[in-house]
C-alpha cells in the first residue's frame, strides 16, 4: 500500500501526507485537490475509498467512430484540449480492427463512474441499447459533436449541413453550373439526409423540377473507394459539378472522375465538407465547407461542464455555421485553364 500511495501522490502532484489525508477526507485538504488524488485513484485502476464511489470522478470518455477520417482527429484534438485545461481527464475511445466497438469502451467507462462523455460522429445509440439504456439510467452527462443519428433528448453540437449546401450550390450555379449532382453518406445517416433537404429545397425555389435532380443525387460510404465509384454514375448522368458530403468523398469523386479520363475542374467540378488538414495541398487543392472545430468544441466542452455541475442544458441541436473555402476543385463547366 505504501507503493501505491507514492504512485497516486505522484501522479496528483501531492505529498503523500496530503494523498493519506485526501483519502481520509480531511477537511484540511482543499476539494480540488482532493478529486486530483481521487483522480489519480481512477486513473491508476485503484479502488476509491469507501463510501466516495458514487461520486463522478473527473475522467471524461471521448468516443470517436475512428481516426481514418481526418475531421474526427482534429475534434478530438480539440475537446482533449479543452478539457485538460479544466483539470478534466479525457480517455479516447475509438473503434479498433480487432473488435473492440463502442459498446466495450462504454461498459469500462461506466465502470470507473466517468464524469462524462462526447460522442464525436456517433452516438449512445451506437453503443448498443444495453450501454445506452445504462448511461441514460446513471444520467451520465453526454454531448454529441455531428451525430450519426436522431438524438432528440441529447445535448447536440452540429455543423449547419443545410447551409453548407447551399453555399457550394451558390458558389457553382453562380459560375454557371446547371447539373450539378449531390454526393453523400448512406441513407440513414442524420447529417447526409440534412445535405439532401437542403439539396432539394435549393431547386425547389428555383422551379426546377425533381425529376431533373433526383437522378444526380448518390449515397455512398464514406471511403474513397466508394465516392469514386457512385461520383461515376453521377457523371455518367451528365453531372458537371459534385457537392460531396465529406472531404474524403470529395476525394473519391476526384478519383472517380480522372478514371473517366476527366479533368478538374476542366470538365467536373468538385466541393467537400469539412475542411479536413492537407486540402489545400491536394491535386487540385479542395473547394470545401469547413468546419468551425474550435468553437464547435468550446460550446461543447462548455455543455459537458455544465451539465456535470448539475446545471440545466437543454437538449437539442445547436448548429454552427460553415465557411466555403474556395480552391482549385471548382471552376467554370467547360474551363480548362491549362489548355
Amino acid at each position: 500500500m505504501k507503493k501505491r500511495l507514492i504512485d497516486v501522490a505522484q501522479f496528483a502532484g501531492v505529498s503523500e501526507a496530503t494523498a493519506r489525508r485526501a483519502l481520509h477526507g480531511s477537511p484540511l485538504v482543499a476539494p480540488a485537490t482532493r478529486e486530483r488524488v481521487l483522480t489519480a485513484l481512477d486513473v491508476l485502476g485503484l479502488p476509491r475509498p469507501a463510501g466516495q464511489e458514487k461520486e463522478r470522478n473527473l475522467l471524461i470518455g471521448v468516443v470517436v467512430p475512428n481516426l481514418q477520417n481526418p475531421v474526427f482527429p482534429a475534434f478530438a484534438e480539440a475537446i482533449t484540449s479543452r478539457l485538460n485545461k479544466r483539470g478534466l481527464v479525457p480517455v479516447l475511445c475509438t473503434r479498433t480492427s480487432d473488435g473492440v466497438s463502442e459498446a466495450n469502451y462504454i461498459e469500462m467507462l461506466l465502470a470507473q463512474n466517468i464524469g462524462g462523455i462526447v460522442f464525436i460522429g456517433s452516438s449512445y445509440a451506437d453503443a448498443g441499447a444495453e450501454q445506452g439504456a445504462a448511461l441514460k439510467e446513471r444520467k451520465v452527462p453526454l454531448v454529441l459533436v455531428n451525430p450519426a443519428d436522431e438524438n432528440a433528448d441529447a445535448v447536440q453540437i452540429s455543423a449547419d449541413d443545410a447551409d453548407a449546401v447551399q453555399q457550394a450550390l451558390t458558389h457553382l450555379t453562380g459560375m454557371g453550373h446547371r447539373r450539378i449532382g449531390l454526393l453523400v453518406g448512406p441513407v440513414g445517416h442524420v447529417p447526409s439526409a440534412r445535405k439532401l433537404a437542403a439539396f432539394a429545397a435549393f431547386w425547389k425555389a428555383r422551379q426546377v423540377p425533381s425529376e431533373e435532380w433526383k437522378p444526380l443525387v448518390g449515397h455512398a460510404l464514406f471511403s474513397m473507394e466508394a465516392g469514386a465509384a457512385t461520383a461515376g454514375r453521377l457523371l455518367r448522368s451528365g453531372a458537371t459539378a459534385i457537392v460531396c458530403g465529406s472531404d474524403e468523398l470529395a476525394l473519391g469523386a476526384i478519383r472517380g472522375a480522372r478514371r473517366m479520363g476527366l479533368d478538374v475542374p476542366g470538365d467536373i467540378s468538385v466541393t467537400g465538407f469539412d475542411d479536413s488538414l492537407l486540402m489545400g495541398a491536394v491535386d487540385p487543392p479542395l473547394t470545401t465547407c469547413r468546419q468551425p472545430v474550435a468553437r464547435m468544441a468550446d460550446a461543447a466542452v462548455e455543455a459537458l461542464t455544465m451539465q456535470m455541475r448539475e446545471h440545466p442544458v437543454e437538449a437539442g441541436v445547436t448548429p454552427f455555421q460553415t465557411q466555403l473555402i474556395v480552391r482549385g476543385s471548382t471552376g467554370r463547366p467547360g474551363h480548362h485553364p491549362r489548355k
